[in-house]
């Protein structure tokens, strides 16, 4: 979500419209393992606080709790909740289909070992099925701007990810720096068939990809062509697994990032 996407009207208006503000009994998105996390989002249960009144679709902030069990303990943390019957329809986008998205960027951002996107699943909820993500407390005192004149090297990873999942929307506040990281959220426009990338990551521009980078994407093919790309095909169409699959193999082809396409927008807007 944008930074200033994050102003939160509760629920109850007669609480403070700061919902950001850290809850006590919120366990930190940093101190919960990420297999933890994703199970408290999938099982736990979601309670709506506020909405994110800036964001374009319905956005809403929420707690997930699990009570303890015998192999764990009691969990409570906030979250993104996206319910797909608040998406707003789009013209290039089948209707209804963001948070498969959403979830989608995640798998393959788990898989390739990037940890760009913050845990993500889809799940019911009290307004019907939607994305359900790990809420992040931002660090204000980084400049995500800075970082991107300047090519920050932690930037790099986001933007051949961004370039795999066909990004449409990668915008300065779609990326959210946490304790000396970047994390990148807003993943409902990638995974179309036509090419869409919109970013402002583009400073690798036709750059050489490094050995690492290529031994991942190899990496990334194989799993394209098996496990993963079974898990896609759960929440993508199979044109969109597809073309996830040339994607990565152009990549490879050419071993370099990619140029912008000088026949539409390369930036989103607005960038920031």
């Amino acid at each position: 979500m944008d930074k200033d996407e994050r102003a939160v009207r509760r629920e109850d208006e007669s609480e403070p419209d700061d919902a950001s503000a850290p809850d006590d009994e919120l366990e930190p998105a940093n101190g919960i393992e990420p297999s933890t996390a994703l199970e408290l989002l999938r099982e736990g249960e979601l309670e709506i606080v506020g909405r994110l009144v800036d964001a374009t679709n319905v956005t809403l902030y929420a707690t997930v709790s699990c009570p303890a069990g015998p192999d764990r303990r009691a969990l409570k943390a906030a979250c993104v909740y996206k319910p797909i019957r608040g998406e707003r329809p789009l013209d290039d986008f089948p209707s209804g289909t963001l948070a498969f998205r959403e979830v989608a960027a995640h798998t393959v951002s788990s898989r390739a070992g990037w940890g760009i996107a913050p845990p993500t699943v889809f799940r019911d909820g009290p307004l019907g099925p939607g994305m359900a993500q790990l809420w992040l407390e931002v660090d204000e005192d980084v400049d995500v701007v800075s970082m991107i004149l300047t090519r920050d090297p932690s930037l790099r990873r986001m933007a051949l990810f961004d370039a795999v999942v066909n990004n449409a929307d990668r915008k300065g506040g779609h990326m959210l720096p946490v304790d000396g990281r970047v994390y990148g959220v807003d993943h409902g426009v990638t995974f179309s068939v036509d090419p869409k990338l919109r970013t402002v990551l583009w400073g690798w521009r036709g750059e050489q990809l490094t050995e690492d980078e290529v031994t991942l994407l190899e990496i990334l093919r194989s799993d394209l062509a098996s496990e993963l790309g079974l898990e896609l095909r759960e929440l993508l169409s199979r044109r969109e697994v597809a073309a996830t699959e040339r994607r990565v193999e152009y990549l490879l082809r050419h071993g370099t990032f990619p140029l912008p396409d000088l026949g539409r927008p390369a930036i989103p807007w607005p960038p920031f």
